[in-house]
């Protein structure tokens, strides 16, 4: 069997040495073997299941749901994570529609504002700072 340390480990699934001690500790990774002097050696599964969790941290999943994908991995159970997925995909669309709506208002403040606007310094017609110099109610 391979024998890893965390340092090597680490850089085969780009997981930082301080995640992957994390995620043993939040019991992703199961009993890691320890060698004589009770540092940890990692074997080609451990590898696997550690590609399996950055792969899904990436696509934004918090450790419940990674910790549930990896119990529906384990039994097979296709169904229960697809709705996993299903949803994860929906956050990330109400995510982009946040984000988008963003972009467009920043452009429109970007077309807006020029530097004739604020040649003296910020003022009212300034479209980036126009709302903070505005009067406010009490």
């Amino acid at each position: 069997m391979p024998d890893f340390t965390i340092a090597a480990v680490a850089a085969r699934t780009g997981c930082s040495p301080a995640s992957i001690r994390f995620y043993e500790e939040e019991g992703l990774l199961g009993a890691v073997a320890r060698g004589a002097n009770g540092r940890r050696r990692f074997g080609w599964p451990e590898i696997a299941r550690l590609r399996f969790i950055r792969r899904f941290r990436d696509l934004g999943f918090g450790l419940a749901d990674i910790r549930m994908l990896i119990q529906a991995s384990d039994g097979r159970e296709c169904g229960a994570a697809r709705a996993l997925a299903a949803a994860q995909l929906e956050t990330i669309r109400a995510r982009r529609a946040g984000l988008d709506l963003a972009e467009r208002a920043l452009l429109a403040i970007t077309q807006t504002c020029t530097a004739d606007a604020c040649a003296d310094g910020p003022s009212d017609a300034c479209a980036l700072f126009g709302d903070a110099h505005a009067p406010r109610g009490p």
